[in-house]
């Protein structure tokens, strides 16, 4: 017996076996027996040669291509399928990570799944990335490409920006509106996200429109922000699992202490506004939680709670996110900016935030 494989495609069992027979006699009592029991017996013979080059393959590098999106459709799977065979990859097996929708299950809720076992190695990995991005586009979709390696099966920290990727809205925005200041912040915040301006001179310019304002608004506004889709499902999951999770922030501690209780996070990293005789100064307290430190503090964490960079997922949408994003084993660009979308190693724009269980493999069935 030199290999066994089985599936089971809707009703019909597929079981499909590698053997060598000493005798030419024992394929045909084989036929018999599948005849005598009602089974399809489909035989070949297999060359030296091509055994030889079958037991070759097995040192060949592994992949795993994670498409996400709404519902698969055979358009996507022809454009994705037609990229790994022009690239010279094999496709091992094909599974499906989503549960079976419901027939009256909207789009906009619906969420779809589907894995590639890839074995080989692309022709040109830059350009296949860069038409990956283009199917995005076309089709409505995401593709996520990992190494299958020892570090991909063993993730053990998630970290976070937090505005516009764990909450949906940027809380500098929110607290310049109610300053008076809304349109104005709200342009620079744009711009820094773009990756247009420096971070640490915009977020001074920004806090210092909220000089004045009454530290009660930030009570205020910490109970109107709504957590993105998919927020809750996924961090609850990742406690289940035995992940530690991290939120580091250009935005203020109090909202990331916010969030830590209500999801229950174990870090949280952010910028603190100073406050005087309970009003805000304009002014924001110790080092900015730029991009450099957000890079800095992942490592931090993941040092002291034993844990290899290479093990960390990080997850973000603007500019400053970047050095997060390329420090983590696994950086994603979440619903990100342009620049950001094509400068970190991975992107998910079409579905909430527990997409992320998918690229660790977790199947709907699996989820706690």
């Amino acid at each position: 017996m030199l290999d066994l494989n089985q599936a089971v495609i809707h009703e019909s069992l597929l079981l499909g076996v590698m053997v060598r027979f000493p005798k030419e006699a024992a394929l045909r009592s084989l036929e018999a027996t599948a005849s005598e029991l009602g089974l399809k017996l489909k035989a070949r013979n297999i060359p030296d040669a091509d055994y030889d080059h079958w037991c070759a393959q097995q040192g060949k590098p592994r992949h795993i291509l994670t498409l996400l999106t709404r519902a698969v459709t055979a358009a996507q799977l022809a454009a994705v399928t037609s990229e790994i065979a022009a690239q010279g990859l094999n496709i091992d097996v094909i599974h499906r990570l989503s549960g079976r929708p419901a027939r009256g299950e909207t789009e906009g809720t619906r969420r779809a799944c589907v894995e590639f076992w890839l074995r080989g190695q692309p022709h040109d990995a830059g350009a296949m990335q860069a038409r990956f991005m283009d199917i995005g586009v076309e089709h409505a979709l995401d593709l996520a490409w990992q190494k299958d390696d020892a570090y991909r099966r063993s993730r053990r920290m998630v970290v976070f920006d937090m505005d516009s990727t764990l909450i949906r809205a940027e809380v500098i925005d929110e607290l310049a509106k109610e300053a008076g200041a809304g349109e104005k912040v709200a342009a620079i915040t744009e711009a820094a996200m773009r990756g247009e301006l420096d971070f640490d001179d915009s977020l001074r310019q920004r806090v210092a429109t909220l000089a004045g304002l009454p530290e009660a608004v930030l009570r205020t506004v910490a109970d109107r922000l709504e957590l993105t889709e998919g927020a809750e499902a996924l961090v609850a999951n990742l406690r289940a699992f035995g992940y530690k999770t991290a939120v580091l922030s250009g935005g203020f501690t109090y909202f990331g202490e916010h969030l830590k209780q209500r999801l229950g996070l174990d870090h949280v990293h952010a910028n603190v506004l100073e406050i005087a005789d309970g009003k805000l100064t304009g002014r924001v307290v110790g080092d900015i939680v730029n991009g450099p430190r957000k890079a800095e503090l992942l490592k931090q964490i993941a040092a002291a709670e034993g844990i290899s960079p290479r093990q960390v997922i990080a997850v973000g949408d603007g500019a400053n996110d970047l050095p997060m994003l390329a420090a983590a084993g696994l950086g994603i660009a979440f619903h990100a900016k342009p620049k950001v979308r094509e400068e970190a190693e991975h992107a998910v724009s079409t579905l909430g935030l527990d997409a992320l269980l998918y690229l660790l493999g977790v199947r709907d069935r699996e989820r706690q």
